[in-house]
């Protein structure tokens, strides 16, 4: 099912970093997660992937739940080559993505089915409660940071699930290597196949608990 074409355009439209290809890709393999169970997102910042998963849980009618604790990830504080500082609150000098977000989940028009779970992604992982369809994985890059979200959220996944995760590259001079370390480790702990591949993003599916 193609993603609507008013959301689309808000995604293309949003701060963040995910290519158009890969949204649409997100969109896709978001479907087919959404026949299993709920969708979640681990790392928000702005919102774009956000509407890109809001649009297949409408069209599912189903949710997506977004964790970030809003004060942006390692990579992206000041000094770092993708900080922003447009999303620094002025008064107390921290980074805070939280009324950007809103306002582009608000602009979207998916209020109604984009859930915001403000707090750490272990944290938050480690009181939930309700098995998932899709869960993405584009929280924080550092080594420990992403192998701990996986960790943190695998066992929430049901059989027949997608697992994304974004920023997927194989050669380092490409970018950072935990997002692929990641993949490595949930391929190797047989539980998931190879799926579907699109730029950075890759995707798997549960085949077992």
């Amino acid at each position: 099912m193609a993603i609507d074409e008013t959301l689309f355009n808000r995604a293309k439209a949003a701060k963040g970093f995910m290519p158009d290809d890969e949204g649409l890709a997100l969109h896709d393999a978001a479907l087919v997660g959404a026949a299993v169970g709920p969708l979640l997102e681990i790392g928000t910042y702005c919102g774009k992937s956000a509407v890109y998963l809001g649009a297949a849980a409408r069209a599912a009618a189903t949710v997506v739940f977004t964790v970030d604790h809003h004060r942006g990830s390692e990579e992206n504080q000041a000094g770092w080559p993708w900080h922003d500082p447009t999303v620094v609150d002025a008064g107390t000098g921290r980074m805070d993505t939280l009324p950007f977000f809103r306002r582009t989940i608000e602009d979207a028009g998916l209020e109604d089915v984009v859930i915001a779970v403000i707090g750490r992604s272990t944290t938050v992982a480690r009181w939930w409660g309700r098995s998932l369809g899709f869960v993405f994985i584009d929280g924080g890059h550092a080594e420990d940071v992403a192998q701990a979200d996986l960790v943190a959220w695998a066992p929430h996944l049901a059989v027949g699930g997608v697992l994304a995760i974004h920023d997927v590259f194989e050669d380092p001079a490409d970018g950072g290597q935990a997002p692929f370390h990641v993949w490595q480790t949930a391929l190797a702990s047989g539980d998931y196949e190879d799926w579907r591949r699109t730029g950075s993003l890759r995707c798997l599916r549960r085949l077992s608990a």
